[in-house]
């Protein structure tokens, strides 16, 4: 079997900056590795790599996007390699935007355990860093509007606390995390509660201070909505005419509650959506159908020996020689 090893403190420094819980990191990382190795040892590395043989790999973008999951990355090398890593160089920050070509990590370590860690590294990385590059395209889209880009919970299992992370890489906000942290009454839940209002004051009866969202799908709808007190109305699979009159109609009634389209979006109308004047735009693709950004790993040189110490590094952006 392949021995695992506890995160560096670099690393878990780094995912605590960016939100995400170490611990949580550290065990999908050890069960994506364990699920690699089925229980043994990555035979084509053992068979066709020195035992002592170390070198420095580089993980490049070979397409134009937005980097995400730097650090996650990270910790798939300090879980397969742990203290033999001696180099980590973080060449660009998650949320930059990187060009074909563009090395965005360097890493020193035995070549064995590098190329064990490989995919598993790619995997996360690539993932994470499509999400964030669709999300730009999206805010990017918006730009000036004053809407924001919103995410859903329609994740990948297991994944969401990623893929919301890399939302935020990409300029986008995240909407809730999970179902007891803000409230999203639907049609179902009106329907079993009887009625909008019902089911407004059910909420607020259960928790008095949590956000509520109310579901709406006209504008008779979002009178309603706005009358039992909701904080925020999503405006599901309204045209942008629609929206306008919905956000003429909260200028006026509850200026305070915030309006949020959703409902088949797509990045040709976000512009069009988002002049309407609502404030979110709800986007389930950000973290469903995102395609991955193409990034590689490559050995650059194969070093001798052994370094007893880690160094960290941090650089700007720049091209593999």
């Amino acid at each position: 079997m392949t021995e695992l090893h506890p995160l560096s403190s670099d690393t878990a420094a780094r995912l605590r900056a960016a939100g995400l819980d170490p611990a949580a990191v550290e065990r999908l990382v050890r069960a994506a590795v364990e699920e690699d190795l089925l229980g043994g040892i990555d035979v084509t590395s053992a068979a066709t790599i020195p035992a002592g043989q170390r070198s420095v790999a580089t993980f490049g973008a070979r397409r134009a996007g937005v980097v995400a999951g730097l650090p996650v990355a990270a910790a798939v090398i300090d879980v397969v390699c742990g203290d033999d890593v001696s180099e980590v160089a973080y060449l660009v920050a998650d949320g930059d935007r990187v060009a074909a070509g563009d090395a965005v990590a360097r890493v020193v370590a035995p070549t064995r355990a590098m190329l064990t860690a490989e995919r598993t590294a790619l995997n996360l990385l690539c993932h994470l860093s499509g999400v964030a590059t669709l999300t730009r395209r999206w805010v990017d889209a918006v730009e000036g509007t004053g809407a924001q880009v919103r995410d859903t919970r329609k994740t990948t299992p297991g994944l969401r606390a990623l893929e919301k992370y890399a939302v935020r890489c990409g300029g986008g906000v995240n909407h809730r995390m999970g179902l007891s942290d803000a409230a999203l009454v639907k049609d179902n839940h009106v329907a079993a509660a009887g009625g909008v209002a019902a089911a407004f004051e059910r909420v607020r009866a259960l928790a008095a201070t949590i956000t509520v969202e109310i579901e709406v799908d006209s504008i008779d709808g979002l009178r309603e909505a706005l009358a039992a007190g909701a904080d925020l109305v999503l405006l599901d699979n309204f045209d942008p005419a629609a929206m306008r009159t919905a956000v003429a109609h909260r200028d006026v009634h509850a200026p305070a509650v915030r309006l949020e389209a959703s409902g088949g979006l797509t990045l040709a109308v976000a512009r069009e959506v988002a002049e309407t004047g609502v404030d979110f735009i709800a986007v389930g693709e950000l973290t469903h159908s995102a395609p991955v950004l193409d990034l590689g790993l490559d050995l650059e040189t194969v070093v001798a020996g052994r370094s007893g110490r880690r160094l960290i590094r941090w650089c700007r952006r720049r091209r593999p020689p």
